[in-house]
């Protein structure tokens, strides 16, 4: 025990950490007693407003590169290449 620390300012931490110790592991089992309860209605709790996603992507798209622009988009690749 410290020298310079009065005995009940040490018994008051020890309460305090006690306190402490106890508060967050009661908030912690109201969160998962909560958590729990909110997964289970999870399936009921839909947003009407976002549409349904669909099951597959968008086709693929592509666009034929003129000869001009095949020659820029490689002298980029190089440009970028040699950093």
């Amino acid at each position: 025990m410290p020298e310079h620390v009065p005995s009940l300012q040490l018994a008051g931490a020890a309460v305090l950490t006690l306190a402490g110790a106890v508060w967050v592991i009661g908030v912690l089992r109201l969160l998962r007693r909560f958590r729990a309860e909110a997964v289970r209605e999870l399936p009921a709790a839909r947003l009407p407003v976002l549409p349904t996603q669909r099951k597959s992507g968008p086709p693929w798209e592509s666009v034929e590169l003129t000869p001009a622009e095949r020659d820029a988009f490689a002298g980029l690749v190089r440009q970028l290449g040699d950093h």
